[in-house]
């Protein structure tokens, strides 16, 4: 099985998570950059790209509860396109993420987690929930 990279894209953080090649999902980490330095974040996820062999990224699309298009979402739109103008080969998905954060806030609360470790962790359990709910939707389009 092909392994599939999951990315919650913010202003400061990347939570970066992947498959296994059994298709489980694992947290890989929060990477950390400069606020709105969207091209560091950029050459992180092309390096890991090439590292684990990736060629599916899920990518979480923050919505507003509205469905529609937030600032954030065109900067998420900006990243994809961005990548694939760097790397034509990648199959970027959008994933909506609306509900990400609350999951992955439950999840932090139910494993008794401190402020601190919130902070450390909140980005790389999101992306874990955006490439879990990419895999899910994947498999019952397929009739898995």
């Amino acid at each position: 099985m092909k392994r599939v990279l999951g990315l919650d894209l913010g202003t400061q953080t990347l939570g970066i998570a992947k498959t296994d090649a059994l298709g489980f999902v694992h947290g890989v980490e929060t990477f950390r950059f400069p606020k709105n330095q969207y091209i560091v974040a950029r050459k992180h996820v092309l390096d890991l790209v090439e590292e684990l062999d990736i060629t599916e990224i899920a990518l979480g699309f923050p919505l507003h509860l509205s469905g529609e298009m937030s600032e954030m979402a065109n900067n998420v739109t900006r990243f994809r396109d961005d990548l694939l103008a760097a790397n034509p080969h990648l199959e970027i998905n959008l994933v909506d993420e609306r509900l990400s954060s609350v999951s992955a806030n439950t999840t932090i609360s139910q494993r008794g987690m401190n402020h601190d470790q919130r902070k450390q962790n909140v980005d790389k359990i999101a992306a874990c929930v955006i490439l879990d709910t990419y895999i899910r939707t994947k498999e019952f389009k397929n009739g898995k």
